[in-house]
């Protein structure tokens, strides 16, 4: 199966395996066209912005504002609050090392839909004031080359054992990702391209 008919099907069969819930994270290397990605989405997809130079994470962030508005989807920035109150953005994206901020960031913006990373149960646990979770990896993914993947069994029980939204991320393809039910959704880079 080519990637592009891989990624196509991948993106059709995840509404239905996750409960219509995607998200979709901006990566310097592996999403070269981040906007076209978007725009693939569909309404109530979640945008995650992640982008190591703040210009270009800014420049990156408002042109993906203007194609979330427009087409319903929910905007995050990864790890820039001040990002996301200067351009209007729905929330915020902590990096795991940082999970531990969301009960700070929310009593400061009760309106922000704030999700944490999180590559273990231990970590799940210390995100507790974050709406949803991404866990990863739970196949083995290019993202975290030298990272022992979870599993989609171990993966499963650790989001069964919290009480909020656990995404699945992490080597997720048109090919397994019937593997990866009884999540709240799929999290991706390059699947959904």
């Amino acid at each position: 199966m080519s990637d592009a008919l891989s990624r196509a099907k991948l993106a059709r069969a995840a509404p239905g395996l996750n409960a219509g819930q995607l998200i979709l994270l901006t990566d310097d290397e592996r999403l070269p066209d981040p906007l076209a990605a978007a725009r693939r989405l569909p309404p109530g997809a979640i945008v995650i912005v992640r982008a190591r130079d703040a210009k270009k994470r800014a420049k990156l962030a408002l042109a993906l504002r203007v194609i979330a508005f427009a087409r319903g989807l929910i905007l995050l920035i990864a790890d820039d609050p001040a990002l996301v109150r200067a351009i209007g953005a729905n929330g915020l994206h902590l990096p795991e090392i940082r999970a531990h901020q969301a009960a700070h960031w929310r009593a400061k913006n009760p309106h922000w839909l704030i999700t944490a990373a999180a590559h273990s149960l231990g970590a799940v646990l210390r995100s507790g004031s974050a709406d949803a979770v991404l866990l990863s990896p739970v196949f083995a993914t290019k993202s975290h080359r030298n990272a022992r993947a979870l599993t989609p069994a171990r993966a499963r029980l650790i989001a069964r054992a919290v009480p909020l939204p656990v995404f699945a991320l992490g080597g997720i393809t048109a090919q397994n990702a019937g593997q990866v039910s009884g999540f709240a959704g799929i999290a991706a880079i390059g699947a959904l391209i």
